[in-house]
């Protein structure tokens, strides 16, 4: 997208719209507990914002008109999801919001820091470098960067409150002089050109309204000869837009994930070279023959778990464990101790959890196609 469509920040604006909305809560234990700290007015707010670009609309009726508004509202549409899903996010997955391959015997947050180490390698991160993480959520990433490459990383985000929580964790673990955290659009990066000695996203990037014009940015901050390396969520080639039942599971997938344009592997390559990388590689790791599937704590498949201790991360994914917990929000709910909004947003993840193992069993939908370039000398 050209600048000049692109959506205006207002930094003051979101500051003061996080102060309202989450108050102390950004330095809760998190999950629940966080959500107890919330603004009615404010969380009305941001569900109101959010959900507009999907209450009733039917996978039937998205038109390309509808399409478009919500790449022109890419950003205000990705912070207010991040406002009201990242304590969900935190409650059910952890503080890396991302998913991963699994090997045989594997433990959960193993197999999670294991994949965030794959892309350091690829990436060819190494100590002392100076790092992007782009899309940093609360900085589960950048922190296992930090610790395994002895890398300084710089994590950009659009979300007050997910740079908040990412803050206090770096504190918490004593990482803060390897860490900083940035607000910022990374469609319109405020870095000067040349600034990092590599780049990285993990699941992130697929918020862009288009991949081009946030891989554009990435290079123009990366230096001559540096790696960027990207987890991208993208619509296998198999994907169908005029497949009714494919525009479900992809609109599913939009509307819990916070995503305004999901596109295709095939674009998703295009856009890396027409961004100015040479793509050194790029490959579908979920098509990978692994005898654990990337989606099974989603699909609640116990028989694949790693450990004894995952039972109960995997028990929080399964339908009824999604079941209870949302029937706890609703309660909480009503009573005053969440704020009314809560529910509508647990039933959207949860729409997006079952609509992700439905596109990955039937080959439409990868979580971590990886690519990873180099901007040329």
């Amino acid at each position: 997208m050209a600048p000049s469509a692109l959506e205006r920040e207002d930094v003051a604006r979101d500051a003061a719209f996080n102060k309202a909305l989450h108050g102390k809560s950004a330095k809760a234990q998190g999950g629940f507990a966080a959500m107890r700290g919330k603004d009615a007015a404010a969380q009305k707010a941001a569900v109101d914002e959010y959900f507009k670009h999907w209450d009733n609309q039917a996978a039937a009726d998205e038109t390309p008109e509808i399409r478009e508004a919500r790449k022109a509202e890419y950003a205000t549409l990705t912070r207010h999801y991040y406002n009201l899903a990242t304590d969900f996010y935190e409650y059910g997955w952890g503080s890396s919001f991302h998913f991963c391959r699994f090997a045989y015997g594997e433990p959960f947050l193993q197999a999670i820091a294991r994949h965030e180490h794959y892309l350091a390698l690829q990436a060819g991160i190494t100590e002392n470098m100076k790092v992007l993480d782009v899309g940093c959520g609360v900085g589960g990433p950048a922190r296992e960067m930090v610790k395994f490459t002895g890398a300084h990383v710089t994590g950009l985000n659009n979300n007050d409150y997910q740079i908040d929580r990412a803050t206090h964790y770096a504190e918490k673990q004593g990482l803060s002089d390897k860490m900083a955290f940035v607000k910022g659009d990374f469609m319109q990066m405020k870095f000067p050109d040349n600034s990092f000695d590599a780049v990285y996203a993990i699941e992130a990037t697929v918020h862009a309204p288009e991949l081009v014009g946030v891989y554009s940015e990435i290079f123009r901050v990366l230096k001559p000869g540096g790696t960027f390396a990207v987890y991208e969520w993208l619509m296998t080639d198999d994907y169908n837009n005029d497949d009714a039942e494919h525009r479900r599971i992809r609109l599913g997938i939009e509307q819990g994930d916070g995503i305004s344009n999901m596109v295709k592997i095939s674009e998703g390559i295009e856009a890396m070279k027409n961004a100015g990388f040479n793509l050194t590689h790029h490959e579908d790791l979920a098509a990978r023959p692994d005898p654990i599937p990337w989606y099974y704590p989603l699909a609640g498949s116990f028989k694949h778990m790693g450990s004894v201790w995952d039972f109960f991360t995997i028990a929080r994914m399964t339908w009824w464990g999604r079941g209870l917990a949302h029937r706890f929000v609703g309660a909480g709910e009503k009573i005053g101790l969440f704020p009314r909004g809560s529910q509508k947003t647990a039933d959207s993840l949860a729409l997006a959890g079952d609509c992700l193992v439905e596109g990955a069993q039937k080959n439409l939908f990868t979580p971590m196609y990886l690519m990873v370039g180099k901007k040329p000398e």
